[in-house]
């Protein structure tokens, strides 16, 4: 449960720094969005997913 929350807020803290720093260019990222097919948006999906499973595994082995 410790890791959840810890990952969870670990999200939070991206998010938030990327809205505090940044937000002219996530909104246009955003805008741009709807304009994207679905299949490029599942094909970006995966491969955040792949690199996320693959940090977690990653710090799991090395810590």
């Amino acid at each position: 449960m410790t890791t959840i929350l810890l990952a969870l807020g670990l999200v939070c803290v991206v998010e938030g720094l990327m809205w505090a720093l940044a937000p002219r260019l996530l909104r246009r990222m955003a805008e741009e969005l709807p304009k994207l097919d679905d299949q490029m948006l599942r094909t970006i999906g995966v491969v955040v997913l792949a690199v996320g499973t693959g940090l977690v595994f990653l710090s799991r082995h090395l810590g």
